[in-house]
């Protein structure tokens, strides 16, 4: 009896190809996003951040007390800053919401994922700090030195001669800091402060921090150094885990025990030269 070769559906069994290999892509993505902390509509996984050590009840920020006889007692700081001001990694607890916490004052907030000081596309700092109401009253105004212009190596820049804002190329990441400090100045009228982040491995971000403190000097600005002082960065692994969710972010245990204190102490000594 002769044998019937069935004939191949060469268009059926393309489209079951195609929907598998669609399948596997979309199921890579999937695994790849969530585990790097990625939930599946591109944000930060909210189960994940609070499941980190570091990120426990016991170490919220609600457990603060204010500090006695604080010289900010009652007042407003605003803050500006990326990732790291916006507390990422903490659950929206991070530097500014500290200091309020133990000086007693109010808290303005203005803070991005991935923001830079330099101005190369509109997503910076000075955008953001132009948001900020002019009539707004603050007694503080603290900036965070961004980890970002480091990481994507924006050009550093020099430091001007000029004092006005029109005298600052914002494009470069000094340019920048300075037309920061000169519009908080002028707009605000209240001392300035800028504050590092722990030190990682960053040549880059070295350059940065010892240029921050020759403009110190020029505009008379605090810098809250956390990258520096090597005692401070001297912590066990263990410890590190528990305070860092990377080399950058911290955990509310990060921020609350190590980063918070001695921001805390450094800015009591620069208050107490005003």
């Amino acid at each position: 009896m002769a044998m019937v070769k069935k004939k191949t559906n060469w268009k059926k069994l393309l489209a079951a190809i195609i929907a598998i290999m669609a399948a596997v892509f979309i199921l890579q993505l999937i695994l790849i996003g969530w585990a790097g902390g990625i939930g599946p509509f591109g944000g930060l996984k909210e189960v994940s951040i609070n499941n980190m050590e570091g990120n426990r009840k016991e170490y919220d920020f609600s457990n603060l007390k204010p500090m006695e006889n604080s010289p900010l007692a009652g007042g407003r700081i605003c803050i500006l800053g990326s990732s790291v001001t916006m507390g990422s990694a903490s659950g929206g607890q991070a530097v500014g919401e500290y200091l309020a916490a133990r000086f007693g004052t109010e808290l303005y907030k203005e803070a991005q994922n991935g923001a830079t000081l330099a101005d190369r596309d509109g997503s910076s700092y000075v955008p953001g700090l132009k948001s900020i109401p002019a009539e707004e009253k603050f007694d503080l105004f603290i900036c965070q030195l961004s980890t970002n212009d480091a990481t994507l190596s924006f050009p550093l820049g020099g430091i001007s001669e000029g004092m006005q804002l029109g005298d600052f190329d914002t494009s470069t990441v000094i340019g920048a800091i300075e037309y920061i400090i000169a519009y908080a100045k002028e707009t605000w009228n209240c001392p300035v402060v800028f504050y590092t982040g722990s030190y990682y491995q960053s040549s880059e971000y070295t350059a940065m921090v010892n240029l921050l403190k020759k403009l110190a000097e020029k505009w008379d600005i605090g810098v809250l150094d956390l990258w520096t002082g090597k005692e401070f960065n001297s912590i066990s692994e263990d410890q590190r885990s528990l305070y860092m969710s990377d080399p950058i972010h911290p955990t509310k245990a990060g921020y609350s025990l190590w980063w918070g204190p001695e921001l805390e102490r450094q800015l009591l000594d620069f208050l107490k030269e005003e």
